[in-house]
Parts: C-alpha cells; structure tokens; sequence
C-alpha cells in the first residue's frame, strides 16, 4: 500500500522493478503507473528510520490487524530528490516485515551500484523512450518509414515489432552520424568493411592506453578481435571472411568495452593500509545547514544524505539546551538558524555511517556546552547509540603517546569506526610519575611497556611541550569576519568527553616548525581558508607537515550564502579535511563530487606518493615535472553531441583542465554554436592540446555543454588517471551530478607520457622505426643526387639499381652508402645512431651482455660499516649516556638522604645509650649486663626491650631504603635494555631495509640506463634487420633484468635471514648481560654503601631467653641481607 501523508489517503498498489533495473514501477488499482529512475534514489529505510502516519486516521487504516508484525517495521520509505536539501520521501507499506526488509536492502544496492551511475552509451539508449526524442514531427514519422513502423497519427506499433535492432536502427535515421562514417574510413575501410587486422590496429593504436605495461596489458591479438567482432558483428558471412561493417563498428563503440572510464576505477582499488594522514577524505562544513550561513533550517536529514553522499567527516555545533529537559542541541551560534536535537543526529549518523562506505568516520565536535550536566548526556549519548562503533581506546599497536612520532592508524584497521574529534582537557597528576615504575612490575618486558595505551607520564614532558598543550587548551574560537559568525569560544570538556577523543585531537596551529618537533600525529588544526591560502602561498612546501598530521580546512565566515572554495587549491597541498558546504552544488562541489565518485565511493582517495614520503619536497607552485611522477600529454578532440537537448537551440561544449596552478586551465577550448541542432551536432574542430600536465594523479578533465544563451546543459568531470584514450561516448550530468540518460558527447582523446620537444624525433624514431629508416633513406638519395660531380652519376646509379634488386632475406632493403660529404649537410639531431653498414651485426646476446653491469646485494658486514649505522651508534651512545647520568643523579640524591638520616639514627641511639649508662638499679634480680657497659651498670628490662623495638624500626626504615634503590637502579637497567634492544632493531632492521630498497632503486636505474645502452647498440643494426632488433635484444634483456632481480631478492632474503637469526643471539647476550648484573646488584649496592661510610662498630644485646647478635652499622644492618 502506498499512502500519502499530505492528501491522507492509502493506496492499495503493485511495486515491480523492470528485469534490467532502471525503474521502479508502482500500479494501482485503475492499472495507472507511475514510476520513479532508480539512480535518482538516495536511500530506502525500514524500521525506526521511516515516515511514520502523523494523523490518527491514517494510521487506523494502515495498521490492519490481520497483517504481521509492527507498522514501523513494515513501512518503507524512499528517499529521492535532485540534491541533498531538496528530498521527496515515497511511502509504502508492506504485508510483512521481512518484505519491506528485502525491498529496502535490494533498492539501495541497486540504487548506490556505481556501474548504473557510468553506464555505456548503450545501456543509456535502452533507459531512453521514444517521446524524449527531441525533433520535429515530420523527422520522427520519416525515420518510422524508413523503418517500415507505422507513422499516421492514429496508428500504433506493436511492442513486439519493435525490438533493440528496430529501435537502434530508427535512432540511425532519425540521428544520422556522418563522423562515425568518417572515422571509419579513416582506419583503412575499403568500401563498408574493416578487416580483423584493420581492426586489431584501430584497437591497439588508437583505442589502447599506451600509459599501460606491455608486459601486464599486453595489446590484443587478432584471435581477441576476432572473438570482440563476434559480438557486436550481426552478418555471420562476413564474421567468417574476418570483416565489420560500420554498423557493428557503431555497437562497439557503445559497448561496455570501450566506456570511457574503467570500471575497475570505480570500485575500492586504492591501498587503505596506510595512515589516515596519507589520504583525501571526504568532508563537511557545518552540515546541518540547509540554506545560508545567517538564517534558515537546520535539518537532521542532512546528515543522512551526506553520509550517504560518502562524507566521512561532519560537523556538529554543540550548544547548551535551554528547555527543561536540558537537551544539548545543534545550530550555529548567534544566528537565525534552527535548532535540531543532538540526540536526533547522533541517531541518524548511526543509520547511514557505513551504508555507502565502511571505512572511519569522523565527527567533528565544535563544543560549546558549558554545562558539565549536559557534556555528560552527550558523552553517554555516543556510547549508547553507537555502542561498539564508538572508537574510545586507542589500538594497541597505535598508542597515543607525547613521543616518538606513533603514526596514526589505517583505514582499514579503522573500517567500522567512528572517531570523535574534540577539545581535549590535560589534567596531570603529580603522583602518576611517581608511581610508574610501580606500575610496571619487574617481569614485565619491555615490548609490553611500549605497547601500552597509557600516555607517557606528565614528568618526562618537557616545559615546552605542556606550554604547548596550555596553549591548546586556552585557543579560544573568538572568529573574525573570515573565520565564522561565533563569537564564543569553546567550552572546556569534560571527563566524560575527553575520555571519547583519542587520534583526532584539535591543536591551534603555531608555526610548521614547531608542529614538526612536536610530532604528535594525533593532533590536527583547523584552517580557515583565508589563512589556509596565506600559508600556502608564503610556505607551500613547508606543508609537509600534514604528511603525518591531519589538516582541516574550511569556508570563511563571509561566505553566509554558503558558498564554496576551490577545493583544488588545498588538494594541491595535501590537505586531507577539505570540509565545503553540502548543501551547495556550485562547481566546487561538483569536483569534488568527482573526486570522491572514484575508489569505491569510499570517501577516502589515496594521496600521491611524494606527498606520503617524509623524505619528498613538493611545491605546488612548481613548473617542473615532480620526482618520481612522470607528466602527461592530453590531446583531446570534440567530435560531435547526441541529444544534448529537446530545444531547437544551437549548443556548444567547453572544455577545462583542473590540478596544479601550471595544470590549471578555464576554458581551454570553446567550440563553436552548432545552427539550431540540439539532436546530433558535429563540431569535428581543431583539438585542443595540453602539452604537459605535470601532475596528472591529482588533474581532473571537466567537459560542459551550454545553450546558445549560456544555459547549463550537462557536464562530466573525469580524472586524468581514469581516462581511456580513443574514441569515446561521455555521457553528461547535471549540476546536481546526477546521470542524464540520453545526451552524451562523442570525443577523441589522446592520453601519453610527456615528452619534451628536444626529444620529439628520438621518440617517434623509436616508436615507428620502419618510417624513420625509410625517411632518412629517401633524404639521402635526395640530397646524394644534389651532391653528385659529374661523371658519377652512372656510377651512383648503378649500385642504386642493385640495391633496390637485391632485397635481404627478411624482406627490408639495405641503406645506401651515403658520403661523408652528404651526412656533413643532415643535422645530427636527424639520426640515432650513425654506425658502418659494412660492419657485421654483433651477436645478440654479446651485445645484451656488454651493457648488463651485475649487481651484488650488501653483505651483513657492509651493513654494518654502513654511515647509517655509524650515525645511528653515535646516536646511541648518546640517548645511552643521558640514561645513565640522569638515574646517577637520583641515585647521589638517594643515597644523600639515606646518609642524612643514618645520621639523625646515629645520633639518637648514641643519646639513647649514653642515657642507659647512667641509669643505676640496685638489689633487683632481674636484670642485665650489657657487655660492652662496666660491669657495675645495668639496666631495666623494659628499657631494654624498648631499645631494641627501636633498632628494628631503624632496620626497616634502611630495608626499604636499600628496596627504593633497587628499584631505581632496575629502572635504569629497564630503560637501557628497551634503549638497546631499540637500538639493535634500528641497527639491523631498518638501515637493512633502507639500504635494500636503495639497492633495488638503484638496480632500476642501472636498467633503464642499461636499456638505454642497448638501444644505441642496437640502432646500429637497426637499417639491416630492423625487426630483430626491437624484439629480441628487448626480451633478453628483460629476461636477464629478470634473472637478476629473482637473484638480488635471494640474496635479500638471506641477508634477511642472517639478521633473523642474529637478533636472538643479540638479544639474549642483552639479556645474560643485565641479568648478571641483577644479580650482583645487592651486593653492589652494600659494598658501595659500605664504602661511602667506612668503619663499623657493632653491639650484641644478649636477652634472657635466647641468643642473638645484631650488628649495627652507621647506615645498614647485616640482617637485612
């Protein structure tokens, strides 16, 4: 039943979904239909998230009771609409629960399938109906005749007579193609075939990447072609005689094998193991809003349609409720925007976080509740709502420490969670250091330790880093015109919501230096983008720091239309939070609708390799090619336009290259205005060039067509990287970038490495040997006759003759022997090579060997002198000394307060005995002699016993002096064996791999340089057997760079080995090492004591029933031994 809360009126209807799934059909009773494109659906819900009947009569009539289970569970709700403010909400309801289930989990896989959102240009043919048709009347009647359908006004055609040929044949008549005739003579046709070899050079030359491995992406061979024609070929006869006809060249060209982006671009492809620092990641600006920055709605939905967008970072602004309830609440601060419940949003995220993407999300918290009570709900909140989601401790393996730079977590170790991004309050506590080594028993090891998610301890921070972390603390949010419309600053947090922040840590923003030497990964900062632009331009390669930290940007307060910054700007950067305002579909957001369309529509795009690498500089503003990426030529040619509008207008394409500030180009190209042919225009122009893109992994092709008048008719942004070059069908979108079904602009593109023009000739000799061996052939005949005395001419004439009759055994005739005096007037940039044609070609494995230079990989003794090692030993020895000065001055200290009160104990039990002596008793029998008192004074019992209660105290008190100094010298031991045993995996392990990745970089460029030597010995050979020269030598040497490397990573892995083997025996010399010295530290610690008193002076007190000696020192006694 479909019901409709407006007219309150329920509908009894049948839902069925074509058998190709474009549309969504609903029938009622009267056999009406309606339906609905299923790629225009945003989201189908069930349960707790669908529209609910608001009036009571409604309800009554939906909830009948023969029917089963609850009414929100069989409701189903379809969210559509043409961007995310604009949403129409379709209400059905099921028979059963599980129904409305199954419906809503097939309708939103169908509707979020990337595949249907590209689809080929014949698929887009199918979706399309024959009243879309945009032409006159007396054109679509002509292209029905001439497919012998009825064409009289009052006649019909029957569905069954009118087929997927029929159909395709009445779109030729009524769109003719001329350019398709054209670019099909142009590949060889003679007449109206093309042959399988035509076709196998058409494919590989014209239709194949040449950005591609060979090797991995071999071209195809004429046994693939022939099996590719026998899809798209109809005539069977002419399948059998090896031809196409134009007609099944036209199928191909539409088929899914020549779509224009890959579809392998579309799905998750991109490595999500790296840090999070290491990507671009889908993200918003104040996503509540619906309208401006000043006044309008806030709406929960928004979040929804975001998320389903794949943003994985939104944005909340948290203020203190006002109601009874003391709800906390969503809006934007001192403004006339409503107010939403946060409660209601955190609700939502929890319904769509992960439908679109399963990779983090991000909630950025911008708190101003200044309520303990309500910080308190919000916390509980998260917990409760997202439950497990909720990321609150940090991985194990990712601590959040003050040091050694952790870098943050992955993606993929993230998949499924939800980070919380807020203020943080650092409240230390003082006995915390006191009590660490307590903490960590002595039977825990060191690996244990390190691998804690407890933070550092506040005592080993330096002064400038809890000055820093003050500073965060207090930056307050008091915005200027540009950075926002809040004029409060940020409440502190409490316990309750710093417990829920962990890697996504707000800093205010300092310098890069001292960002840098901070090196806290799980820190970020927040630009606005005035001054986000202010520091690229003043420091654009001083933002390497954001290869370890994160960085948001986002929109400058003035902008209270919401609209949007160039994203681009700050890709080029490597900024990875590039937060825009959702609810605004400007050409902003549709690049970076685009951007984000790619990898599976994750949210998350892998970032350049040299913007990962700590080691890599980049500035954005540079004109030269980047190190390590190689920059691309695009040649792309406007061909021609197909049903781009059902107006009798003329129309026109633009064309516009987005990347770096030198890769930038508006408006590179604008075609002429087709004459009022909006059905099939043909523009076949001059193609527009761009002769180096000098970043192509971050470029972006955006091509548009417009009415006469200026009027937006459709547009398709496409990576550089993604583009398949040849000829193609793009089909365009609309501003809201949703897929239009039948106008498209058919293009050639050419997509190569760059070459600079210096290098021009070289390249095109070496890509097309054959032409170039036979230009300089017919240059120097032509020059020869010029040059020729008199009376020579018959002779040069006759070799001429013999050369010409005289062929080689593989078919290729031989150069002439050209004079000295002929080369002298060829410019030398005209040859590769210029080698004696009378000289015999070397062997072909002679010559592979005499470039090949071997290789050996670095012996563990060579590593080990290696000036890595060297710095990294210097280093230790250092970090090794400060360990032991810093636990020798607390242990003087130690030992300092011991011997004070040693002292004060001295003296008292000198005072003590000095009082015994004088104390006399007379005529008592009970009593003792203390032997080393005169026989003639003794003493009470009591006093005696009370005097010994006092030398165990004493004892006791030295015991647990002599425990504390055990302890600090334990934890000594503890820090330089975890400093050693980090020393030795520094040592081996991470010089071993530097050193073998600079091995194998190394070895590359020997084989680039090698291959380049092969190419110069073998353009010597190449004017006697040209064909041998650009196949054999090529695969020996790859067989041998083949051989090699299997050979170097053996010996990797054996020096790999060797250190596997050697860390145990490294490690448990460590290990005897510091447990002899555990062993004799008892005794080390007495005979340093003993040492620092000297002498010893003992008493024996016999008591009456029994004996015991006791030997009191000055600071130790040797029962406590």
């Amino acid at each position: 039943m479909k019901w409709d809360d407006d007219l309150s009126t329920v509908t009894p209807i049948t839902l069925t979904v074509d058998p190709h799934g474009y549309f969504l059909h609903w029938t009622d009773q009267n056999k009406e239909t309606e339906f609905l494109d299923i790629t225009h659906i945003k989201d189908a819900r069930t349960g707790r998230s669908t529209k609910t009947p608001k009036e009571a009569k409604l309800r009554e009539l939906l909830d009948v009771g023969n029917l089963v289970g609850r009414i929100e569970n069989r409701l189903l709700t379809i969210v559509t609409g043409p961007d995310m403010v604009n949403i129409t909400y379709l209400n059905f309801m099921a028979l059963q629960e599980e129904e409305a289930t199954e419906w809503a989990e097939e309708l939103f896989s169908l509707a979020s399938n990337l595949l249907s959102h590209n689809m080929n240009r014949e698929t887009s043919l199918e979706k399309a109906i024959v009243r879309m048709f945009s032409a006159d009347k007396k054109r679509v009647e002509t292209a029905l005749e001439h497919c012998n359908l009825p064409f009289g006004r009052s006649n019909s055609i029957p569905l069954e007579d009118f087929t997927p040929d029929v159909y395709r044949s009445f779109l030729s008549h009524l769109c003719p193609r001329p350019e398709l005739s054209s670019v099909f003579s142009q590949q060889g046709a003679k007449g109206a075939y093309l042959s399988v070899d035509q076709m196998t050079e058409f494919i590989n030359e014209r239709q194949r990447d040449p950005r591609l491995n060979e090797i991995l992406y071999p071209p195809l061979r004429p046994s693939q072609i022939q099996t590719l024609m026998e899809k798209y070929e109809l005539n069977q006869s002419l399948l059998k005689q090896g031809l196409i006809t134009l007609e099944g060249f036209s199928r191909y060209l539409v088929s899914d094998e020549n779509g224009v982006i890959p579809p392998e671009k579309l799905d998750q492809s991109e490595d999500m193991t790296f840090p999070l620092s290491h990507y671009f990641i889908n993200s918003s600006h104040n996503t509540y809003l619906t309208a401006g920055q000043l006044a309008g709605s806030s709406s929960v939905e928004m979040y929804r349609q975001v998320m389903l967008a794949g943003c994985r970072c939104v944005e909340l602004d948290c203020w203190k409720g006002r109601t009874a309830e003391e709800e906390p609440v969503i809006t934007h601060g001192f403004t006339m925007t409503s107010e939403i419940c946060f409660k209601e949003v955190i609700e939502a995220i929890a319904e769509c976080a992960f439908k679109t993407s399963p990779f983090p999300v991000i909630l950025s918290f911008e708190n101003h509740v200044d309520s303990p009570k309500q910080q308190a709900k919000m916390a509980e909140y998260c917990r409760s709502i997202f439950g497990d989601a909720l990321l609150i401790d940090p991985l194990e393996k990712y601590p959040v420490r003050f040091y050694l730079g952790y870098p943050l977590p992955s993606p993929q170790e993230l998949m499924g969670k939800i980070l919380i991004k807020n203020k943080k309050s650092h409240k230390p506590s003082a006995a915390h250091g006191n009590k660490q080594l307590a903490e960590h028993p002595a039977n825990q090891s060191a690996a244990e330790e390190h691998a804690t998610d407890e933070p550092l301890s506040p005592s080993n921070i330096t002064a400038g880093e809890i000055e820093a972390e003050d500073d965060d603390d207090d930056d307050d949010c008091k915005k200027t015109s540009d950075e926002g419309t809040a004029e409060e600053r940020e409440a502190v947090a409490t316990e309750e919501m710093s417990t829920l922040v962990n890697y996504v840590q707000p800093t205010k923003f300092n310098s890069f230096e001292a960002s840098k030497k901070v090196n806290r990964s799980y820190q970020m900062s927040s630009f606005v983008e005035t001054k986000a632009l202010e520091h690229l331009t003043k420091s654009p390669v001083e933002f390497i720091y954001i290869k370890q930290q994160l960085s948001r940007i986002y929109p400058k307060g003035t902008r209270v239309d919401s609209s949007n910054y160039m994203p681009q700007l700050f890709w080029n950067a490597g900024c990875q939070l590039v937060a825009l305002n959702f609810q605004t579909i400007d050409l902003s957001m549709q690049l970076n609708l685009g951007m984000y369309e790619y990898n599976g529509k994750s949210g998350y795009r892998l970032k350049p390799e040299f913007m990962r690498r700590p080691d890599k500089h980049f500035d954005p503003f540079a004109e030269s090619t980047v190190d390590g990426i190689v920059a691309n030529t695009v040649k792309v040619k406007i061909i021609s336009g197909q049903f781009l509008s059902d107006k009798k207008v003329g129309v026109y394409i633009e064309l516009d290259m987005f990347g770096l500030p030198v890769d930038t180009r508006r408006k590179a190209l604008k075609t002429k205005t087709s004459q009022s042919n909006a059905i099939n225009p043909v523009w076949d122009e001059e193609p527009i060039i761009f002769k180096k893109v000098v970043l192509p992994t971050l470029a972006s092709l955006r091509i548009a067509a417009f009415e006469e008048g200026g009027k937006f008719i459709g547009h398709r942004i496409i990576p550089v990287p993604a583009i398949r070059p040849g000829y193609r069908y793009i089909g365009l979108r609309n501003e809201k970038n949703q897929s239009l079904i039948l106008p498209a602009v058919f293009v050639y593109i050419e997509v190569k490495d760059y070459v600079p023009d210096t290098f021009a000739d070289v390249i095109e000799a070496l890509s097309n040997p054959i032409r170039y061996v036979n230009l300089l052939e017919q240059r120097s005949q032509q020059l020869a006759a010029l040059t020729l005395e008199e009376g020579e001419e018959e002779t040069s004439k006759e070799p001429k003759d013999n050369l010409r009759s005289a062929p080689l055994e593989n078919g290729l005739s031989p150069s002439p022997t050209v004079t000295p005096r002929t080369l002298t007037n060829i410019p030398q940039s005209c040859f590769l090579v210029v080698s004696e044609p009378t000289k015999p070609a070397a062997k072909t494995e002679d010559m592979v060997q005499s470039v090949l230079i071997d290789m050996e990989a670095a012996t563990l003794e060579e590593l080990r002198q290696h000036k890595l090692i060297v710095r990294e030993q210097k280093r230790h020895y250092r970090e090794m000394k400060d360990v032991v000065k810093r636990h020798q001055k607390k242990t003087l200290e130690m030992v300092k307060e011991q011997t004070t009160k040693d002292n004060q104990a001295q003296n008292q039990h000198t005072r003590r005995h000095n009082t015994l002596l004088k104390t006399k008793q007379h005529g008592r029998s009970e009593c003792v002699c203390v032997l080393s008192l005169t026989p003639d004074k003794c003493v009470s019992k009591a006093e005696l016993k009370q005097f010994d209660e006092d030398g165990e105290d004493q004892l006791r008190e030295l015991r647990e002096q002599q425990q504390q100094l055990l302890e600090l010298r334990q934890e000594q031991y503890y820090s330089e064996k975890y400093l050693k045993r980090e020393h030795i995996k520094q040592k081996l392990t991470t010089v071993t791999e530097e050193s073998q990745n600079n091995q194998m970089k190394k070895l590359k460029d020997i084989c680039d340089k090698e291959k380049k030597d092969l190419k110069k010995k073998m353009d010597k050979r190449r004017t006697e057997k040209i064909k041998e020269a650009m196949t054999k030598e090529k695969h020996l040497l790859e067989d041998a760079q083949a051989k090699r490397q299997e050979r170097l990573v053996e010996q990797h892995k054996d020096i790999q080995q060797q250190i596997l083997d050697e860390k145990p025996k490294l490690q448990g010399a460590v290990e005897a090492e510091y447990q002899e010295k555990f062993c004799l530290l008892p005794g080390e610690i007495q005979d340093f004591l003993l040492n620092r008193k000297g002498g010893v002076k003992s008493h024996v007190v016999p008591q009456g029933d029994g004996k015991r000696a006791i030997l009191l020192n000055k600071c130790w006694f040797t029962t406590a031994l």
